[in-house]
């Protein structure tokens, strides 16, 4: 068996340059079949060691426009450049080597175990009708170790917690080996322990060279985090920028139709999105 990719699938170690983006999309729009359009004239790029958070209200089409970079809806228009090829031109064990997608639904439907679970990130570089070979086990194994998650190794994955399920999918993620890490509302069903564990990891990612994007309903994950930001509005216009541009009192108010305060807190140092009740 062997898991060196062909010279057409082949993902670079890193951008051809410092100032290369890894992902870039232009003019992107999306329409589901005899609907109107969900989002129209999306424009970011994103480097290497960067986050983009997306927020949005519900509806706006945050979801849509992840699936839209993961390949697994279709744009009506526009282009997606991941290290520099167009992901229409790409097979989708190309797209597996450069992009990894954590959904929104863990749902599981089998009771794998963890280890066996995270190794079928391995399969872009193992050949039909071949197994995970012990080198990739060690490379589970390491990545469980690096999350804090090597005791969860031998238990089912539906016996997990949705924190839990959402570690073990990252894990499963980073065997993939990708550049580009999407993560749909990756808080969305998590105390408020986990949420703030989830925005370091997205940090301590960026910090080790990937290109993360987040969707999210908190202002406060993009304050935090300090990166790129993208808010998609109930028209399907999405607004890009630095956090302290783009997160915004007149903004958040607008996009989610209620006064939203940004004040300072000493005590944590930094921002925070306040509303009244």
């Amino acid at each position: 068996m062997t898991n060196t990719p062909t010279a057409e699938e082949q993902v670079p170690t890193r951008a051809k340059s410092a100032s290369d983006p890894i992902l870039m999309v232009h003019g992107l729009s999306f329409a589901y079949e005899g609907g109107s359009l969900v989002f129209d004239g999306v424009n970011f790029d994103l480097e290497a060691g960067h986050s983009f958070t997306i927020l949005g209200p519900n509806g706006a089409g945050k979801s849509t426009l992840l699936g839209c970079l993961a390949a697994q809806l279709t744009p009506a228009s526009g282009v997606i450049r991941v290290t520099g090829r167009s992901l229409r031109d790409m097979s989708s064990s190309a797209i597996a080597r450069r992009i990894g997608f954590v959904p929104q639904n863990l749902a599981a439907v089998y009771g794998y175990r963890v280890a066996d679970f995270v190794a079928m990130g391995r399969a872009p570089y193992i050949s039909r009708f071949s197994m995970p070979s012990d080198d990739d086990y060690q490379r589970v194994a390491a990545t469980l170790d690096d999350l804090g998650i090597t005791h969860l190794a031998n238990k089912s994955y539906t016996a997990l917690s949705g924190g839990e399920r959402q570690q073990v999918m990252l894990a499963r993620v980073l065997v993939q080996d990708p550049r580009l890490i999407l993560l749909d509302e990756p808080t969305s069903a998590l105390d408020f322990g986990n949420q703030l564990k989830v925005v370091r990891i997205v940090r301590e990612l960026t910090e080790r060279g990937y290109a993360v994007i987040m969707t999210t309903h908190n202002p406060d994950h993009a304050i935090m985090l300090n990166d790129r930001v993208g808010i998609l509005d109930r028209e399907g216009a999405l607004t890009v920028g630095d956090a302290q541009e783009v997160v915004t009192e007149e903004t958040l108010s607008r996009v989610y139709r209620i006064p939203v305060r940004i004040v300072f807190v000493p005590e944590v140092n930094r921002r925070a999105a306040l509303a009244p009740l």
